[in-house]
């Protein structure tokens, strides 16, 4: 069989591709992606959130940066960090549907995370948004305030999944209660769910959270400039 000779022009276009995929083949940078698709935050405060030493963030970001998948900004001393592009959250979010789906270990890592939060039911972006036309829900944020701020569904209160406890008495004992956070993946709505259950409240979760929340272009409120 005659080997036909790669064209060099070839060779060099599916290294661009193939840059890509190594600076998403590393777990802390899809979790920086994961982070930044809620809104744009500092290095400091994803190195925090992410549980890794600044100059490891700071590393990470810059891989993330020369592959296109994030932007900057500077403000005074600040660097802030930002998804370079909507295509960017879509390509995260299909990456975890299509992991999920083709393998093997992805379910049973997603339900030992998942379920450590605790089994609860949910219900659809659509059958929310029915529910808050209907004025017979409250919607619940549990994400850090910063993302919140950053983004959120229009009228959802924000509650810390870390203050709900104690701040529990701000939401009404007569009302079923939709807690969402970052997304499908995110373990936090289900500890909230866990928590107003056992504190006697009607609570359920939505299925996924604001990244999917975004992609749909359903409304969303920001209180800060992105």
């Amino acid at each position: 069989m005659q080997v036909i000779a790669k064209s060099p022009a070839k060779a060099r276009l599916y290294d661009a591709f193939a840059a890509s995929g190594k600076a998403l083949s590393n777990a802390a940078r899809l979790e920086l992606l994961d982070l930044l698709s809620q809104g744009e935050r500092t290095v400091e405060a994803l190195a925090k959130a992410a549980g890794l030493n600044l100059t490891t963030a700071s590393a990470h970001l810059q891989t993330l940066k020369r592959a296109g998948f994030v932007a900057t900004r500077r403000d005074g001393v600040r660097i802030y960090y930002r998804l370079a592009g909507r295509d960017v959250a879509q390509l995260f979010a299909m990456l975890r549907k299509v992991a999920e789906t083709h393998q093997a270990e992805v379910p049973a890592a997603r339900d030992a995370y998942l379920r450590a939060g605790g089994t609860s039911e949910a219900i659809t972006r659509e059958e929310l948004l029915v529910r808050i036309s209907e004025g017979t829900t409250v919607v619940l944020d549990v994400r850090p305030p910063e993302e919140y701020r950053a983004g959120h569904i229009p009228g959802a209160l924000s509650i810390p999944v870390e203050e709900l406890n104690d701040r529990i008495n701000e939401l009404p004992v007569d009302v079923g209660i939709v807690v969402y956070c970052r997304g499908e993946y995110c373990v936090l709505a289900y500890e909230a769910v866990r928590l107003l259950t056992a504190k006697g409240r009607r609570a359920i979760r939505l299925h996924d959270g604001m990244l999917e929340w975004h992609l749909a272009d359903l409304p969303v409120v920001a209180e800060e400039a992105p």
